[in-house]
């Protein structure tokens, strides 16, 4: 029995000295100073914010007739470029052109209605200024008793017929003059009704797209042709609201192109959506080139970089470092006199790399650890390498 315990009392013996020693080394171990990577100041910091967007166009129409008939003309087709006033399209005009030649002929004849009717009212005035002088003479002469008071009477009457017979020539006149501003409307109304058979580029442009072709008939309404006006371009940027507060008007981008990543093309602000889109939490930036390409497509994707600020120094810690990150403040470990701290921190810019700039809640002297390890506790000892490097 002696025997048997010997060797389990050796064997108890020799676990607890090697559990001691693991303890003990390990013990060692988390004594020991740990090394830390800390932060930096670093100067002429540009901070930007990157937006993923398209190339649009600031003025584009959808044009076309604003009545409906036969395509008979077309003078433009995809790519061209037009000036304003050019004519792109017309469609038939045979039937609007005979009404404009029928409401020409009215507007003749209602002139020629106006000219008879002055002619008639000085007719009237003629014939009136006549019964008058022969009324007058016939009144004296029957005071006389040279003439009957029938003849006067007679005489009276003719001159009250023809003073109303100048009336009615005063009015045929105004009918006439009615009739001649219908006439001359009617005409106008043809004649613009014509001018909308021809089509014409409202401003110097470049067709993006051609819808019809000659002969099909079309109506009121239907696009014909899709302009942007030249030289229009511009970016439309979708950036994170998040990141989107310190975007302002006349900022510069850097911006590349999908179909050509190795030029670089740059630009500014020039417009900023004032409503946010409700599902994807993005704001609407509108960016106008600088040295845009000699040929634009539109709705190709570009990525830009909105330099939002340019720090002449900042203190700057990668977010991965920093726990309970909440857009304002976060904490993060500091080494200070040689130990391992836990401080609160505020925070302002983000860098494009992820990088948050800190402006208050450190102590003086105090480093930032930019990597946070396992063996991170409070009061550990701990030596820095800023940089990275030992």
């Amino acid at each position: 029995m002696t025997a048997l315990r010997r060797p389990f009392v050796r064997y108890a013996l020799i676990g607890a000295g090697a559990l001691a020693t693991i303890l003990a080394i390990i013990a060692v171990v988390n004594q020991r100073p740990v090394r830390v990577e800390a932060a930096s100041v670093e100067h002429d910091v540009a901070v930007r914010v990157f937006g993923l967007g398209t190339v649009e166009a600031r003025v584009m129409s959808k044009i076309g007739f604003e009545v409906g008939a036969t395509l008979a003309e077309l003078n433009a087709d995809h790519g061209d470029r037009a000036v304003k006033g050019q004519v792109l399209a017309r469609l038939s005009l045979g039937e609007q052109e005979a009404k404009v030649a029928r409401a020409k002929a009215a507007l003749e004849v209602a002139e020629a209605g106006i000219k008879r009717a002055d002619a008639n009212l000085e007719k009237a005035r003629a014939v009136l200024a006549q019964k008058q002088e022969a009324n007058r003479r016939k009144q004296t002469l029957a005071g006389r008793d040279v003439v009957s008071q029938q003849v006067a009477e007679e005489t009276a009457r003719d001159e009250a017929v023809a003073r109303a017979d100048v009336i009615v020539a005063e009015a045929e006149i105004a009918s006439a003059a009615a009739q001649l501003t219908d006439a001359r409307a009617q005409l106008q109304f043809e004649e613009t009704l014509l001018g909308h058979r021809t089509l014409v580029a409202p401003y110097d442009a470049i067709v993006i797209e051609r819808f019809k072709e000659l002969g099909t008939v079309v109506k009121a309404g239907d696009p014909i042709f899709t302009l942007v006006a030249a030289g229009s371009y511009w970016g439309l940027a979708y950036v994170d609201e998040a990141r989107a507060g310190y975007i302002a008007e006349g900022q510069r981008v850097d911006a590349r192109l999908r179909s050509r990543p190795q030029d670089a093309f740059t630009g500014k602000v020039v417009r900023i959506g004032l409503e946010s889109d409700r599902v994807t939490e993005e704001r609407r930036v509108f960016i106008k080139g600088d040295n845009p390409p000699p040929r634009v497509f539109l709705g190709e994707q570009v990525e830009f970089l909105i330099t939002v600020a340019n720090l002449d120094k900042a203190l700057l810690v990668p977010e991965a470092a920093v726990h309970g990150y909440n857009g304002r403040e976060g904490t993060v470990w500091t080494v200070e006199d040689g130990r391992l701290h836990r401080r609160l921190v505020r925070f302002r810019h983000r860098t494009e790399d992820s990088r948050l700039e800190i402006v208050g809640g450190l102590p003086e002297g105090a480093h930032v650890a930019t990597r946070v390890e396992t063996g991170f506790r409070e009061d550990r000892a701990a030596w820095i390498s800023e940089g990275g490097k030992p």
